[in-house]
């Protein structure tokens, strides 16, 4: 995997000393709901000072309730995961464009939307779990198999309409056009092996269990699995395999954790210096141990076993913005091809 590199800084200087003389609260907007977080808020508390105030809620409804309470609002950062609810909140014109060095240093260039309204702070990759028993792994080597006729009724996945799908379509839509991606989505659901349901865990299972042969999910579930000890979820990793898909091609798949500054920010120093420590070390070696996300800043040494199992690969670097500026197409044509 190709990670991005920025020399280590502290992070009390990356705060202006002006900070200080404002209050020091941040108002944060989560829809992240990983208990280990807890040690990520601590930290950045311990670190800079700041109280850290959280409303915590589902990734839409926060994004609704700040549109709500427009001037109002006290929210001053938005984190959530998946680019396409950022997105969306950035056409709803919740975030404000930011300026700062840290985060252009320390973040690969895809990971910063053009024009700085929001920034992917950890990343999660959208790989092919197959069938060890069934399925040869070289027939699943790419997106594009899962639609030809090797994998004829072997494909579970979860709804065409859940956002994780939405962004990866949206990606292939910029790698093969309109025409190809609706091609390749055709074929797709003429390989289900059953109607779409469940979440990504439930895919990893039934792959295990040979309801299936192929599925796509995200690598954080899988590396649950690996990193648990009970003798069920053991079966399961020995009964499946893990492909990274297109490495010939453009790579595999990411999609983010990220964040944005909301428009009315009270405490908008204090925001940037928020999204600054994202950025450090310590808290993108929390999004690893945490919630098995890869680190997007390079250098960051991984303390999880489970995630450097899986080796090394290459990641598609396509900017995040496109992720979602092409998601109302994706879903016409999950639309139009019947994949529900």
């Amino acid at each position: 995997m190709r990670i991005f590199s920025v020399a280590p800084a502290l992070l009390c200087a990356l705060i202006s000393s002006s900070l200080w003389a404002q209050s020091n609260i941040l108002n944060l907007y989560s829809s992240r709901h990983y208990q280990t977080d807890e040690a990520l808020y601590e930290n950045f508390s311990k670190t800079t000072g700041i109280k850290l105030n959280r409303i915590e809620a589902g990734e839409d409804p926060l994004i609704e309730r700040i549109k709500n309470e427009g001037a109002a609002s006290p929210a001053d950062v938005l984190i959530t995961v998946d680019a396409g609810r950022l997105w969306r909140a950035e056409q709803l014109g919740l975030f404000q464009p930011i300026q700062s060095s840290v985060l252009e240093s320390r973040l690969p260039a895809h990971m910063r939307t053009p024009d700085h309204q929001w920034f992917g702070f950890s990343a999660r990759a959208r790989v092919i779990i197959y069938n060890k028993a069934s399925i040869n792994p070289q027939d699943a080597q790419t997106y594009e198999s899962l639609a030809q006729a090797k994998l004829k009724g072997k494909v579970c996945s979860r709804s065409g309409s859940h956002v994780y799908n939405l962004s990866l379509m949206s990606a292939l839509i910029t790698h093969w056009g309109e025409a190809g991606a609706e091609e390749w989505a055709r074929g797709v659901v003429a390989n289900f092996a059953r109607a779409p349901k469940g979440g990504d865990t439930d895919q990893i299972l039934a792959v295990a269990a040979g309801e299936c042969g192929v599925a796509l999910v995200n690598t954080y579930y899988y590396a649950r699995l690996l990193a648990s000890d009970k003798p069920e979820d053991r079966k399961i990793i020995a009964n499946t395999g893990l492909v990274w898909p297109n490495q010939k091609t453009f790579g595999t798949h990411m999609n983010i954790s990220g964040a944005g500054v909301i428009k009315t920010a009270r405490n908008k120093a204090q925001a940037i210096a928020y999204l600054e420590y994202l950025t450090t070390n310590d808290a993108q070696r929390y999004f690893a141990s945490g919630n098995n996300e890869w680190p997007v800043v390079q250098g960051v040494p991984l303390d999880n076993k489970a995630l450097t199992s899986l080796g090394t690969f290459k990641m598609d670097t396509l900017n995040i913005a496109t992720l979602g500026k092409n998601q109302a197409l994706a879903q016409k044509i999950f639309d139009r091809v019947g994949f529900k």
